[in-house]
């Protein structure tokens, strides 16, 4: 066997049933933050560090299937979106492999493009159901990042937002708190998180690299992101 074939035909031992009946309505986007896929699939298919993920694309753009899509993988950990926790048992998990500061691979983006259509399909999942690491988990966790390019997958309608139009949002002033927290709730970001830590998880998608309190900016785009949510 070569050195290609024994790592497509890898698996991962770390999946169990999904819980109470729930089927897939999300895609969890991750990345490694490791150096290697090489590493990654070490640590994905290693029985003692009890994580895995449905997918895992090498920056080369080969793609690995470790867990079989209708089981439970262990990916995405406490967190919530929409107000439904239990995110392991309501999703698909796809790690990419990029050590969380560089850019996605233009291979591995490719790959991706061509892997989510598949998916969507065999679960019925929007594109609003695509949604990051960050998202689900504030405050813990920061995958994909601030480099993953959103804007591409909304290009081939395999995510909502951030679009050219809620980028290119620019507005000075003060910021009700009050109601840019209840956008981010109605979103679907963790209601019980708190409010620096959602922000911040919304800025990764719609104001990436941004910092600072709140303002008028991440006001109307939370309404424009919101409102698109709303067209779908």
């Amino acid at each position: 066997m070569t050195l290609a074939e024994e790592r497509a035909a890898r698996s991962s031992p770390n999946h169990g049933d999904r819980r109470d009946g729930l089927r897939p309505d999300l895609v969890v986007l991750h990345f490694t933050a490791m150096a290697t896929a090489e590493l990654a699939l070490d640590r994905l298919c290693d029985p003692v560090a009890e994580v895995s993920a449905h997918w895992l694309i090498a920056r080369d753009g080969e793609v690995h299937s470790l867990v079989p899509e209708e089981r439970r993988a262990w990916h995405a950990g406490a967190g919530s979106w929409c107000g439904q926790g239990d995110i392991n048992s309501r999703s698909i998990g796809i790690e990419l492999d990029n050590d969380g500061r560089s850019p996605f691979s233009e291979p591995l983006m490719s790959a991706l493009e061509d892997l989510l259509p598949g998916v969507m399909a065999r679960h019925g999942i929007g594109p609003g159901g695509v949604i990051g690491h960050s998202d689900m988990a504030p405050g813990r966790k920061v995958d994909p990042g601030g480099r993953f390019d959103w804007l591409r997958l909304v290009r081939r309608d395999l995510a909502l937002w951030p679009d050219v139009d809620i980028l290119s949002i620019k507005e000075e002033g003060p910021c009700d708190i009050g109601e840019l927290d209840s956008l981010l709730t109605e979103i679907g970001y963790p209601g019980d998180a708190p409010h620096e830590d959602r922000l911040a998880a919304f800025r990764l998608r719609a104001r990436p690299f941004f910092t600072g309190a709140a303002d008028a900016t991440d006001l109307a785009r939370a309404r424009a992101v919101l409102a698109r949510l709303a067209e779908a």
